[in-house]
């Protein structure tokens, strides 16, 4: 009697998780497809030499009340700062004198890209985006040049770093499609613990544990038919 219960739990937690446990599975082999690297288009990236640091005696004054972070790098052979401010907006200084350097334009951005990402000289389109407004698979509040490339790939430019920020190919969102089904999460894409998840996720580990339990159940042996005379 507890195994024909079960048998019935078991056919009917099958048609309410069968969808979710097949997406899950869908989604999990497309997501393991390609290698982590390729899908953040690492692979794009072209390696730029170390440059070393010249300071050349800076006068950059020390961090003021406001700011929060300061990045030094090397950008077209000259040591430049990027600092951080506690209300999170970014400007790039001269490290050596101080002086405040332009926000980043369209032409210096497309020549950036195609130094910097294999492929980056065949572009479709140069777009800028403020911090508020930033397309759904950068997902980061900074305004940046979008550098659309003709195999779909979309290069995202700092418009106040002078840095790549992110590389995104046409698999990155295939498989960012892939981890917002995975989680349940298409809006945002950044909760894995919501109650739908976790619901779904119950039912289906009770379905598996009650299959387990039926694979123990003993099955009676029908009667062999019988055999019709010549």
């Amino acid at each position: 009697m507890l195994m024909r219960t079960l048998a019935k739990w078991h056919i009917w937690l099958g048609w309410l998780v069968g969808v979710p446990i097949a997406m899950w599975l869908g989604t999990g082999l497309l997501m393991v497809a390609r290698p982590i690297e390729e899908v953040r288009g690492e692979h794009l990236r072209i390696a730029a030499e170390p440059a070393p640091l010249v300071l050349r005696g800076s006068t950059l004054a020390g961090p003021g009340s406001g700011l929060k972070e300061m990045r030094v790098t090397m950008q077209q052979g000259r040591a430049v700062a990027i600092l951080t401010s506690l209300t999170g907006e970014t400007r790039r200084v001269d490290f050596a004198t101080g002086a405040a350097l332009p926000a980043l334009g369209a032409a210096e951005a497309r020549a950036l890209v195609a130094q910097r990402i294999t492929g980056g000289d065949k572009v479709r389109r140069v777009t800028l985006f403020p911090a508020e407004r930033t397309p759904f698979d950068f997902r980061r509040p900074v305004a940046v040049w979008q550098v659309a490339l003709a195999d779909g790939t979309n290069v995202y430019v700092g418009r106040d770093t002078g840095e790549i920020e992110a590389v995104r190919t046409r698999w990155w969102r295939a498989f960012d499609l892939a981890w917002g089904l995975h989680i349940m999460d298409l809006s945002e894409r950044e909760d894995s613990s919501h109650p739908v998840l976790i619901l779904f996720a119950a039912l289906s580990l009770t379905g598996a544990l009650i299959g387990c339990v039926l694979m123990f159940r003993r099955r009676k042996l029908r009667p062999a038919p019988p055999a019709h005379s010549a």
